[in-house]
């Protein structure tokens, strides 16, 4: 009769601890993925944040140099679809976060979403770095060769020209690179939750 009561009790125990470490399993899942969710979130506000000041410098500030300083509308068009396009690009990225679906789907589709996302940040770096420096050089081209209606030789107004457009591409790098170091850091989060969560599919 012990023998019986203490195998019910074993069995018992064991259905516990079965049990248990369910539940334990489900917490360390659902840790994962919220911080997985917290990376992606900061993901996407970075470039929500990107689009917004974008926008911002295409709407307001450039229309606002154009139309207060001598700059020729060739200049003005330079930048403004340099930015255009970079505008573009963003739009193209969060079209591709909206797939990602961390409760709907699986850490390999997941996966395969994120590549093809790191891939677009790749090519958007390589692409913004020869496109800035292009602009710049065609925008000073227009200007300082061939605006002669502004009337140019060293005045005020070419260090105005030149010193707004220095200004805004030097804030926008120093905050370009501060923001692609933060994402940088989600991304590499988001990895290493997805390769987690594999785990617990597996």
């Amino acid at each position: 009769m012990e023998l019986e009561e203490m195998k019910a009790s074993w069995n018992a125990f064991d259905k516990r601890l079965a049990a248990q470490e369910i539940v334990n399993l489900r917490v360390v899942k659902e840790m994962v993925a919220q911080k997985t969710r917290t990376a992606f979130d900061g993901v996407v506000g970075h470039n929500l944040y990107s689009f917004v000041v974008t926008l911002l410098m295409m709407a307001v500030v450039f229309p606002y140099v154009y139309m207060n300083t001598p700059i020729a509308t060739r200049s003005f068009i330079i930048i403004e679809g340099v930015m255009l396009i970079g505008l573009a690009i963003v739009v193209c990225k969060l079209c591709l976060l909206a797939k990602i679906d961390l409760g709907g789907k699986k850490a390999n589709e997941l996966s395969g979403i994120v590549l093809r996302y790191k891939k677009i940040c790749h090519n958007e770096t390589s692409w913004s770095v020869f496109a800035v420096a292009l602009a710049l050089v065609a925008f000073y081209i227009s200007e300082l060769g061939f605006n002669d209606a502004a009337g140019y030789v060293l005045s005020a107004r070419i260090w105005l020209v030149a010193g707004l457009t220095l200004l805004t591409f030097g804030l926008a790098f120093i905050i370009g690179l501060w923001q692609h170091r933060r994402h940088a850091q989600q991304m590499a989060e988001i990895e290493r939750g997805l390769e987690e969560l594999k785990e617990f599919e597996n």
